[in-house]
Protein backbone atom coordinates (compact mmCIF):
# COMPACT_ATOMS: atom_id res chain seq x y z
CA UNK A 1 0.00 0.00 0.00
CA UNK A 2 1.55 3.48 -0.84
CA UNK A 3 1.48 6.35 1.74
CA UNK A 4 -1.60 8.14 -0.73
CA UNK A 5 -3.80 5.06 -0.26
CA UNK A 6 -3.33 4.61 3.65
CA UNK A 7 -3.93 8.80 4.35
CA UNK A 8 -7.39 8.24 2.24
CA UNK A 9 -8.51 5.69 4.71
CA UNK A 10 -7.03 7.22 7.49
CA UNK A 11 -9.27 10.21 7.23
CA UNK A 12 -12.43 7.98 6.70
CA UNK A 13 -11.57 6.00 10.03
CA UNK A 14 -11.94 9.58 11.37
CA UNK A 15 -15.65 9.15 10.47
CA UNK A 16 -16.21 5.98 11.88
CA UNK A 17 -17.32 4.55 15.13
CA UNK A 18 -16.16 0.98 16.47
CA UNK A 19 -17.48 0.04 19.91
CA UNK A 20 -15.30 -2.08 22.58
CA UNK A 21 -16.59 -4.71 24.81
CA UNK A 22 -14.57 -6.18 26.99
CA UNK A 23 -12.13 -5.83 30.52
CA UNK A 24 -10.77 -2.80 30.62
CA UNK A 25 -7.94 -2.26 33.12
CA UNK A 26 -5.69 0.43 34.91
CA UNK A 27 -1.84 -0.40 33.90
CA UNK A 28 0.44 1.76 36.17
CA UNK A 29 4.18 1.76 36.08
CA UNK A 30 7.34 2.61 38.12
CA UNK A 31 10.24 2.97 36.19
CA UNK A 32 13.88 3.15 37.72
CA UNK A 33 17.33 1.63 38.08
CA UNK A 34 18.85 -1.70 39.95
CA UNK A 35 22.08 -1.10 42.24
CA UNK A 36 21.82 -3.71 44.10
CA UNK A 37 20.12 -6.77 45.92
CA UNK A 38 18.07 -6.72 48.70
CA UNK A 39 19.87 -7.96 52.21
CA UNK A 40 16.20 -9.36 52.90
CA UNK A 41 15.72 -11.77 49.88
CA UNK A 42 17.59 -12.57 46.79
CA UNK A 43 15.92 -9.93 44.33
CA UNK A 44 16.81 -6.92 42.92
CA UNK A 45 16.43 -3.88 44.55
CA UNK A 46 14.80 -0.85 42.46
CA UNK A 47 15.11 3.01 42.67
CA UNK A 48 12.47 4.36 41.78
CA UNK A 49 12.72 7.36 39.36
CA UNK A 50 9.51 7.94 37.39
CA UNK A 51 5.90 6.53 37.54
CA UNK A 52 2.91 6.57 35.21
CA UNK A 53 -0.60 5.63 34.14
CA UNK A 54 -2.21 4.22 31.20
CA UNK A 55 -5.40 2.68 29.97
CA UNK A 56 -5.09 -1.78 29.29
CA UNK A 57 -6.96 -3.92 28.19
CA UNK A 58 -10.40 -3.16 26.33
CA UNK A 59 -9.48 0.41 27.34
CA UNK A 60 -6.09 0.16 25.73
CA UNK A 61 -7.83 -0.62 22.41
CA UNK A 62 -9.96 2.44 23.03
CA UNK A 63 -7.23 4.34 23.49
CA UNK A 64 -5.86 3.46 19.83
CA UNK A 65 -9.19 3.87 18.40
CA UNK A 66 -9.54 7.70 19.66
CA UNK A 67 -5.68 8.31 18.15
CA UNK A 68 -6.64 6.92 15.04
CA UNK A 69 -9.51 9.79 15.31
CA UNK A 70 -11.97 7.54 15.49
CA UNK A 71 -15.29 7.38 17.71
CA UNK A 72 -14.91 4.04 20.48
CA UNK A 73 -17.32 3.29 22.64
CA UNK A 74 -16.19 1.13 25.45
CA UNK A 75 -19.04 -0.83 27.21
CA UNK A 76 -16.66 -2.62 30.30
CA UNK A 77 -17.24 -2.30 34.04
CA UNK A 78 -14.84 -0.99 36.97
CA UNK A 79 -15.22 -1.13 40.76
CA UNK A 80 -16.51 1.33 42.89
CA UNK A 81 -12.82 2.23 44.37
CA UNK A 82 -10.35 4.86 43.85
CA UNK A 83 -8.56 2.94 41.12
CA UNK A 84 -12.07 2.98 39.56
CA UNK A 85 -12.24 6.78 39.41
CA UNK A 86 -8.69 7.07 38.42
CA UNK A 87 -9.50 4.71 35.56
CA UNK A 88 -12.33 7.16 34.58
CA UNK A 89 -10.44 10.14 35.00
CA UNK A 90 -7.67 9.20 33.05
CA UNK A 91 -9.78 8.02 30.16
CA UNK A 92 -11.85 11.03 30.16
CA UNK A 93 -8.59 12.90 29.82
CA UNK A 94 -7.45 10.76 26.59
CA UNK A 95 -11.14 11.83 25.49
CA UNK A 96 -12.07 7.67 25.67
CA UNK A 97 -15.92 8.36 26.87
CA UNK A 98 -17.33 6.62 29.68
CA UNK A 99 -20.71 6.45 29.42
CA UNK A 100 -21.07 3.19 28.99
CA UNK A 101 -18.96 1.91 31.54
CA UNK A 102 -20.87 0.06 34.58
CA UNK A 103 -20.22 0.62 37.90
CA UNK A 104 -20.16 -2.63 40.51
CA UNK A 105 -19.64 -2.45 44.03
CA UNK A 106 -18.88 -6.28 44.60
CA UNK A 107 -15.59 -5.91 42.51
CA UNK A 108 -12.11 -4.29 42.55
CA UNK A 109 -10.98 -2.13 39.38
CA UNK A 110 -8.25 -4.47 37.24
CA UNK A 111 -5.24 -3.08 37.95
CA UNK A 112 -1.70 -4.35 36.80
CA UNK A 113 0.78 -2.80 38.55
CA UNK A 114 4.76 -2.83 36.20
CA UNK A 115 7.77 -2.35 37.88
CA UNK A 116 10.87 -1.71 35.38
CA UNK A 117 14.90 -1.12 35.34
CA UNK A 118 16.43 -0.73 32.74
CA UNK A 119 13.91 -0.99 29.91
CA UNK A 120 13.19 -4.89 31.52
CA UNK A 121 9.79 -5.71 33.27
CA UNK A 122 11.02 -7.14 36.84
CA UNK A 123 7.81 -8.35 38.51
CA UNK A 124 4.07 -7.53 37.61
CA UNK A 125 1.53 -7.24 40.78
CA UNK A 126 -1.93 -7.88 39.47
CA UNK A 127 -5.66 -6.56 41.12
CA UNK A 128 -8.87 -7.93 40.05
CA UNK A 129 -11.96 -9.90 40.08
CA UNK A 130 -12.42 -12.75 38.05
CA UNK A 131 -15.71 -13.88 38.39
CA UNK A 132 -18.50 -13.28 35.37
CA UNK A 133 -20.84 -10.60 35.65
CA UNK A 134 -24.15 -11.80 36.78
CA UNK A 135 -27.73 -11.16 38.14
CA UNK A 136 -28.37 -7.44 37.57
CA UNK A 137 -25.03 -6.45 36.62
CA UNK A 138 -25.06 -8.60 33.84
CA UNK A 139 -28.35 -7.24 32.89
CA UNK A 140 -26.86 -3.68 33.28
CA UNK A 141 -23.93 -4.42 31.25
CA UNK A 142 -26.06 -5.79 28.06
CA UNK A 143 -27.65 -2.45 28.79
CA UNK A 144 -24.61 -0.46 28.04
CA UNK A 145 -23.82 -2.91 25.08
CA UNK A 146 -26.65 -2.62 23.18
CA UNK A 147 -26.41 1.27 23.69
CA UNK A 148 -22.41 0.93 22.40
CA UNK A 149 -23.09 -0.62 19.27
CA UNK A 150 -26.11 1.15 18.10
CA UNK A 151 -24.22 3.15 15.11
CA UNK A 152 -21.02 1.33 15.35
CA UNK A 153 -19.52 0.17 12.09
CA UNK A 154 -17.62 -2.59 13.77
CA UNK A 155 -17.29 -4.70 17.01
CA UNK A 156 -14.26 -5.37 18.74
CA UNK A 157 -14.57 -8.03 22.14
CA UNK A 158 -11.20 -7.28 24.00
CA UNK A 159 -11.51 -10.63 26.09
CA UNK A 160 -8.84 -10.78 29.31
CA UNK A 161 -11.00 -13.21 31.27
CA UNK A 162 -12.33 -11.03 33.96
CA UNK A 163 -16.01 -11.41 34.04
CA UNK A 164 -17.06 -8.94 31.59
CA UNK A 165 -17.34 -11.43 27.60
CA UNK A 166 -19.54 -14.23 28.73
CA UNK A 167 -21.89 -16.42 26.48
CA UNK A 168 -24.91 -14.01 27.65
CA UNK A 169 -23.33 -10.64 26.05
CA UNK A 170 -21.71 -12.55 23.39
CA UNK A 171 -25.41 -13.41 22.28
CA UNK A 172 -26.07 -10.08 23.30
CA UNK A 173 -23.68 -9.16 20.43
CA UNK A 174 -24.89 -11.79 17.64
CA UNK A 175 -28.39 -10.79 18.00
CA UNK A 176 -27.50 -7.08 17.99
CA UNK A 177 -24.88 -7.29 15.01
CA UNK A 178 -26.42 -9.89 13.03
CA UNK A 179 -24.96 -10.16 9.50
CA UNK A 180 -24.39 -6.21 8.98
CA UNK A 181 -21.88 -5.28 11.82
CA UNK A 182 -18.39 -7.27 11.69
CA UNK A 183 -17.52 -8.59 15.34
CA UNK A 184 -13.60 -9.08 15.96
CA UNK A 185 -12.74 -11.16 18.73
CA UNK A 186 -8.92 -10.64 20.57
CA UNK A 187 -9.70 -14.12 22.48
CA UNK A 188 -8.81 -15.37 25.95
CA UNK A 189 -7.52 -18.98 25.92
CA UNK A 190 -10.42 -21.38 27.27
CA UNK A 191 -12.96 -18.74 25.96
CA UNK A 192 -12.88 -19.97 22.18
CA UNK A 193 -16.44 -22.02 22.29
CA UNK A 194 -17.85 -18.73 23.07
CA UNK A 195 -16.73 -17.14 19.79
CA UNK A 196 -18.99 -18.88 17.42
CA UNK A 197 -20.11 -16.89 14.31
CA UNK A 198 -18.17 -13.88 15.53
CA UNK A 199 -16.84 -12.46 11.96
CA UNK A 200 -12.93 -12.39 12.73
CA UNK A 201 -10.54 -13.52 15.28
CA UNK A 202 -6.80 -12.62 15.88
CA UNK A 203 -5.38 -15.14 18.41
CA UNK A 204 -1.61 -14.95 18.21
CA UNK A 205 0.08 -18.17 17.90
CA UNK A 206 0.37 -19.54 21.56
CA UNK A 207 -3.62 -18.85 21.99
CA UNK A 208 -4.53 -20.40 18.40
CA UNK A 209 -2.55 -23.71 19.68
CA UNK A 210 -3.95 -23.30 23.00
CA UNK A 211 -7.81 -24.48 21.35
CA UNK A 212 -6.03 -27.80 20.31
CA UNK A 213 -3.89 -28.28 23.07
CA UNK A 214 -0.67 -28.31 20.89
CA UNK A 215 2.24 -25.91 20.67
CA UNK A 216 2.25 -24.58 16.88
CA UNK A 217 5.98 -25.47 15.47
CA UNK A 218 5.96 -25.08 11.60
CA UNK A 219 3.70 -23.93 8.67
CA UNK A 220 1.87 -27.16 8.43
CA UNK A 221 0.48 -27.23 12.09
CA UNK A 222 0.04 -23.59 11.54
CA UNK A 223 -2.04 -24.38 8.17
CA UNK A 224 -4.06 -27.28 10.38
CA UNK A 225 -4.73 -24.94 13.23
CA UNK A 226 -6.06 -21.62 11.11
CA UNK A 227 -8.29 -23.68 9.08
CA UNK A 228 -9.58 -25.46 11.88
CA UNK A 229 -10.77 -22.40 13.60
CA UNK A 230 -12.34 -21.13 11.13
CA UNK A 231 -14.70 -24.12 10.50
CA UNK A 232 -15.18 -24.50 13.70
CA UNK A 233 -15.53 -21.35 15.16
CA UNK A 234 -17.90 -20.81 11.91
CA UNK A 235 -15.67 -17.32 11.36
CA UNK A 236 -15.14 -15.89 8.36
CA UNK A 237 -11.32 -14.97 8.76
CA UNK A 238 -8.83 -15.76 11.51
CA UNK A 239 -5.79 -13.85 11.70
CA UNK A 240 -3.15 -14.92 13.52
CA UNK A 241 -0.07 -12.86 15.01
CA UNK A 242 3.20 -14.66 14.70
CA UNK A 243 5.24 -11.71 16.75
CA UNK A 244 8.30 -10.80 14.86
CA UNK A 245 7.12 -13.81 12.15
CA UNK A 246 4.26 -11.87 10.53
CA UNK A 247 0.44 -12.19 10.69
CA UNK A 248 -0.82 -15.43 8.91
CA UNK A 249 -4.74 -15.04 7.53
CA UNK A 250 -6.92 -17.72 7.22
CA UNK A 251 -10.47 -17.45 5.13
CA UNK A 252 -13.06 -20.17 4.48
CA UNK A 253 -12.80 -21.24 0.59
CA UNK A 254 -9.02 -19.28 0.09
CA UNK A 255 -5.33 -19.74 0.42
CA UNK A 256 -3.71 -18.17 3.87
CA UNK A 257 -1.76 -15.18 2.95
CA UNK A 258 1.25 -14.26 5.15
CA UNK A 259 1.97 -10.53 5.83
CA UNK A 260 5.65 -10.40 7.04
CA UNK A 261 6.21 -7.82 10.25
CA UNK A 262 6.87 -4.33 9.64
CA UNK A 263 9.04 -4.02 12.83
CA UNK A 264 12.70 -3.07 12.71
CA UNK A 265 13.11 -3.03 17.09
CA UNK A 266 10.79 -4.27 19.45
CA UNK A 267 11.78 -3.72 22.39
CA UNK A 268 8.16 -4.48 23.96
CA UNK A 269 5.03 -6.07 23.06
CA UNK A 270 2.64 -5.28 25.45
CA UNK A 271 -0.62 -4.52 24.19
CA UNK A 272 0.36 -5.09 20.44
CA UNK A 273 -2.46 -7.48 20.12
CA UNK A 274 -4.37 -4.33 20.86
CA UNK A 275 -3.05 -2.38 18.49
CA UNK A 276 -3.91 -4.81 15.98
CA UNK A 277 -7.05 -5.41 16.82
CA UNK A 278 -8.13 -1.58 16.78
CA UNK A 279 -6.59 -0.72 13.62
CA UNK A 280 -8.08 -3.84 12.16
CA UNK A 281 -11.85 -2.71 13.33
CA UNK A 282 -11.36 1.05 12.62
CA UNK A 283 -10.32 0.30 9.14
CA UNK A 284 -13.27 -1.95 8.11
CA UNK A 285 -15.60 0.19 9.77
CA UNK A 286 -14.46 2.65 7.50
CA UNK A 287 -14.75 0.45 4.24
CA UNK A 288 -11.42 -0.82 3.74
CA UNK A 289 -10.98 -4.11 2.40
CA UNK A 290 -9.73 -6.82 4.92
CA UNK A 291 -6.23 -6.84 3.31
CA UNK A 292 -5.90 -3.47 3.31
CA UNK A 293 -6.95 -3.42 7.47
CA UNK A 294 -4.54 -5.96 8.09
CA UNK A 295 -1.85 -3.76 6.21
CA UNK A 296 -2.75 -1.29 8.38
CA UNK A 297 -2.50 -3.07 11.20
CA UNK A 298 0.51 -5.03 11.02
CA UNK A 299 2.15 -1.48 10.41
CA UNK A 300 0.62 0.15 13.44
CA UNK A 301 2.00 -2.87 15.68
CA UNK A 302 5.57 -2.68 13.95
CA UNK A 303 5.35 1.45 15.46
CA UNK A 304 3.75 0.41 19.28
CA UNK A 305 6.52 -2.26 20.25
CA UNK A 306 9.16 -0.36 19.35
CA UNK A 307 7.91 1.71 22.74
CA UNK A 308 7.95 0.75 26.30
CA UNK A 309 3.99 -0.56 27.96
CA UNK A 310 0.97 -0.02 26.22
CA UNK A 311 0.73 3.02 22.98
CA UNK A 312 -1.03 3.94 20.44
CA UNK A 313 -0.66 4.85 17.09
CA UNK A 314 -1.84 8.46 15.40
CA UNK A 315 -2.89 8.70 11.97
CA UNK A 316 0.00 10.88 11.10
CA UNK A 317 2.51 8.14 12.42
CA UNK A 318 0.11 5.39 10.51
CA UNK A 319 0.56 6.68 6.91
CA UNK A 320 3.91 7.29 7.35
CA UNK A 321 4.71 3.97 7.95
CA UNK A 322 3.85 3.84 4.22
CA UNK A 323 6.04 4.76 1.27
CA UNK A 324 5.37 7.58 -0.82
Amino acid sequence: MKRRKARQICRAIGKSSVAVVGDLMLDRYFWGRVDRISPEAPVPVVNVERTGQRPGGAANVAWNLVSLGCDARLASVIGRDPQGSETKKLLRKMKIPTGYIMVDGGRVTTEKIRILAHSQQVVRADFETGTELKGAALGRMKASVKKAVAGAGAVIVSDYGKGVVTMAVMDTLREICGDSIPIIIDPKVGHFPLYKGAWAMTPNLNEAGAFYNIRISGDRQLEEVGNSLLSDLEAKAVLITRGEDGMSLFEAGKASRHFPTRASEVYDVTGAGDTVISVLAAGLAAGASLYDSIELANAAAGIVVREIGTAAVTIEELAGAFPA
